[in-house]
């Protein structure tokens, strides 16, 4: 999808705790509309908790977020979805004894127009023919590939300007990963600005547009996508490439 390099999200020198823990210490990036940016870095480098941060879970103590231009932090985090930021968590986070119908239904429990809800629930099922398929079953029973699917759907459901997108390919079968991948680049197409988080580097850099590569809570780097590939550096720690 092409952009138009307005900021849609900037973040500005942001700090998170845990507790007495910096998580996050001072970071700064730019998403701009129609592009994937990708978040990289290992375990602990503080990807999922700059996605909290953003969503509202982990209010940061310093820094600002805005979105559209609008400083997001200290609104709770039904509001930053209404306002046009969803996401589809680490770990799936479904309700297990709720149908993938209802569990999409959650996704859209902010929205009156129910025949725009109607609409996206096919849209869904357009994107995932499975979950078609499985649309009366418990979503507990569902393979991990289609939880991942289900997840993705529920954040798709809220209309969000920005997708928030958490580990989508872990656990899953490296055929799986390939489609979850494939859909990405067609839910971008259709129109949605995605944050990716993905501890799978080489593909997160082959759908997106650019990156930043965070180690131990800061930006150690960040450039497009194809440049951060080729980046000796990026290649030995996060590709496993020489």
């Amino acid at each position: 999808m092409s952009t138009n390099g307005t900021p849609l999200l900037e973040l500005e020198d942001v700090h998170t705790y845990y507790g007495t823990i910096e998580a996050i210490k001072g970071i700064s990036l730019q998403v701009r509309e129609g592009e994937v940016v990708t978040l990289i870095g290992a375990n602990g480098a503080g990807k999922s908790t700059t996605l909290r941060s953003i969503q509202g879970i982990n209010r940061p103590k310093r820094g600002r977020i805005l979105f559209n231009g609008k400083d997001i932090v200290g609104h709770p985090p039904h509001e930053i979805v209404r306002l046009g930021i969803s996401q589809s968590p680490e770990g799936r986070r479904l309700f297990p004894r709720m149908t993938v119908l209802e569990n999409l239904e959650m996704g859209a429990f902010q929205r009156r127009d129910r025949s725009g809800v109607h609409q996206d629930v096919e849209r869904v099922f357009g994107l995932f023919p499975r979950l078609a398929e499985r649309r009366s079953q418990k979503a507990g029973t569902l393979s991990g590939g289609e939880q991942q699917m289900c997840a993705m759907g529920r954040a798709l459901m809220a209309r969000p300007k920005l997708l928030l997108l958490d580990e989508p390919s872990m656990g899953l079968a490296p055929v799986l990963v390939e489609r979850i991948f494939e859909i990405v680049t067609e839910i971008n197409s259709q129109g949605t600005t995605i944050l990716l988080v993905e501890q799978n580097a080489l593909m997160a850099l082959d759908v997106a547009t650019r990156g930043y590569v965070l180690e131990t809570g800061v930006v150690a780097l960040t450039d497009d996508a194809t440049a951060l590939r080729s980046n000796e550096r990026v290649r030995k720690a996060y590709l496993g490439l020489t």
